[in-house]
């Protein structure tokens, strides 16, 4: 194995499930992850830090994918200390392996920022919900003042190649709309304690309308 590959899969997995569980992320989620119910599906559920947050009298029923091998670990882990049955697979966003119209609600939470193409995820993501169904997300990226969205633009190339591709400069709310969602309690901070660079942080639900 390679210095890269070796990186990718050893390192990367571990500075990701790091860096999302710092307090005020995980706080944020909090804020987020509980609202899900009925079959759910989580992208990028790898690491399993969303778990503790599911409220098993709401949930019924529980799916997620990951490509990260190392990270599905964790998640298998949080889902066996839950007490509960999951369909946990490897894969990818762009081809959810699940049918049309099997869940109630979908969470996407600090994923959006490294698929290759958010805008077949978001399209799968819509796909994979019944009508009436709820997106929940919670990403970060674009930031709204041009003075640190050039810096975003600046720091990318270095960071992506570190941080399994993550990407600072994407926007978030947006692209969901534009996916065929009404987005409702809508949400955006600065994250206290993080670079702006890579602090800017939006959330909200997005109800399926079609």
């Amino acid at each position: 194995m390679g210095l890269k590959a070796a990186w990718e899969a050893h390192v990367v997995p571990r500075m990701i499930k790091c860096a999302c569980a710092s307090p005020n992320i995980m706080e944020l989620r909090a804020g987020v992850v509980p609202r899900a119910q009925g079959r759910v599906f989580e992208i990028g559920c790898g690491g399993g830090l969303n778990q503790r947050f599911y409220d098993s009298s709401r949930v019924t029923g529980f799916a997620g994918i990951d490509p990260s091998g190392k990270l599905l670990d964790y998640a298998r882990e949080a889902a066996a200390r839950k007490g509960w049955q999951a369909d946990i697979r490897e894969g990818v966003g762009e081809d959810i392996p699940f049918e049309d119209e099997s869940f109630d609600t979908a969470v996407c939470t600090y994923t959006l920022c490294s698929v290759h193409d958010p805008v077949k995820v978001l399209s799968e993501l819509h796909r994979i919900l019944k009508p009436g169904g709820t997106l929940l997300f919670l990403e970060h990226g674009l930031s709204p003042d041009a003075g640190v969205a050039k810096w975003q633009r600046r720091i990318e190339p270095l960071w992506k190649p570190l941080m399994g591709g993550c990407h600072l400069s994407r926007a978030v709310t947006a692209p969901v709309i534009r996916a065929g969602f009404q987005v409702e309690h809508p949400g955006h901070q600065y994250m206290p304690g993080m670079p702006r660079w890579a602090a800017w942080m939006e959330w909200g639900s997005g109800v399926k309308l079609r």
